[in-house]
């Protein structure tokens, strides 16, 4: 469902703010048709009630079912119809299936709409709260977002989105719960994928904080791999601008080019060639 890429729109890549949302334009908002805000990403969950989500890899992809509700996975139906009364089932499933549908094609405020009538019938259902904080998070609804975030890590016990409660509040202006939600994130674990996206929101909120050093460590890469996943690109990005603001440009360029080899699309590659530019000419 969620995305990552976009070149050209700024800083670490990150979108303007849609129409109609608040604050400021965020970090792991620049994520394009990708997959690391889908429900349930991949890897080994912050609590043992996770290991539901790791019995369903078809989690990992768009919940988008052709031929209706009726088709939407087992586990899903089985996991609402448990919280959900008999007589509000069907509804809730053509609600859910319509607005995947919507989140998959980018209808954020569509589907976000469709969410919450979904969310009247079945409040304690947790993929529906999940699947409508991203949503609201698409559409810059940053407070809302947040919200149902939170509410679906109650429910479901599940630390995936936690970046995106970072991005939120980072968004809102809230920068101690920024670093409160951090600290939270690695008390309680999460995935590999989901530690990887929160190092690059924290990262980028520490550089926004005139803070380069932290945002080294926090974001320097063990290693350069030759196989990255999406989201080591980005944290190396990330890298790149605090070993830039820090006058380590060897280090700057080494992780661009490196960016660069994997994916010469990346979001943001020209302005952090500009960066590291200025630096050298100092």
């Amino acid at each position: 469902m969620p995305d990552h890429q976009g070149r050209g729109r700024g800083g670490d890549g990150r979108r303007k703010p849609p129409p109609g949302g608040r604050g400021r334009p965020t970090d792991a908002q620049r994520r394009s048709k990708g997959q690391r805000d889908q429900p349930g990403s991949r890897g080994q969950r912050g609590t043992k009630r996770h290991d539901r989500y790791e019995e369903h890899p078809e989690r990992r992809g768009a919940l988008h079912v052709e031929g209706g509700a009726e088709n939407l996975p087992k586990w899903l139906r089985d996991e609402i119809a448990r919280v959900t009364r008999k007589d509000r089932l069907a509804p809730t499933f053509n609600l859910l299936n319509t607005a995947a549908d919507a989140f998959a094609d980018g209808r954020y405020r569509f589907a976000r709409d469709k969410l919450l009538e979904a969310k009247e019938l079945s409040p304690r259902a947790a993929a529906i709260r999940e699947l409508l904080g991203l949503s609201a998070y698409r559409a810059g609804l940053w407070q809302e977002a947040l919200r149902e975030l939170r509410t679906f890590r109650r429910l479901a016990g599940d630390t995936s989105h936690m970046a995106v409660e970072m991005d939120a509040l980072r968004a809102l202006g809230r920068p101690d719960e920024v670093r409160k939600t951090w600290q939270e994130l690695h008390r309680l674990g999460s995935s590999p994928a989901a530690l990887k996206e929160a190092r690059v929101v924290y990262g980028a909120f520490l550089l926004d904080e005139g803070d380069p050093r932290t945002a080294w460590s926090v974001t320097e890469p063990k290693r350069i791999t030759k196989d990255p996943f999406e989201e080591d690109l980005r944290q190396w990005y990330v890298a790149a601008r605090a070993a830039a603001e820090l006058g380590d440009t060897a280090t700057a360029r080494k992780l661009m080019d490196a960016i660069e080899n994997q994916d010469a699309a990346f979001a943001g590659l020209d302005q952090l060639d500009t960066e590291i530019g200025a630096r050298e000419s100092e």
